[in-house]
């Protein structure tokens, strides 16, 4: 009879208890969704933001870049330029030489 009365116990002690974790579960499951409300709404306006700078970031690195191929397209015409330059130069020295030559040449045939 003491081992009936122990069972029984047991049994109705297992009942509470399932019934317990139950609404235990139920409560943290529907606190689980409130409380995550916040934090995902601060999640989401966070990720609007980062996605927001990242769009800056990429503009301003396609104006770098801009910039940049400007930069280049400048030096090169530069560079260009100073060759051309340069070539002129030694052009104008050798004709500058050779009517040196020539005209010492014509001073030389001079009768003095």
């Amino acid at each position: 009879e003491l081992w009936m009365s122990l069972e029984e116990h047991q049994d109705a002690l297992e009942l509470i208890m399932s019934k317990y974790r139950k609404q235990m579960l139920q409560l943290l499951q529907g606190r689980k969704g409130e409380d995550a409300e916040p934090v995902l709404k601060v999640h989401q306006a966070n990720s609007l933001e980062i996605a927001s700078q990242i769009d800056r970031m990429c503009e301003m690195g396609e104006v770098m870049r801009k910039a940049i191929q400007v930069d280049d397209d400048q030096f090169f015409k530069v560079q260009e330029k100073l060759a051309q330059l340069e070539l002129e130069n030694k052009e104008l020295r050798e004709l500058l030489s050779i009517s040196k030559e020539s005209f010492e040449v014509g001073r030389e045939d001079l009768p003095d």
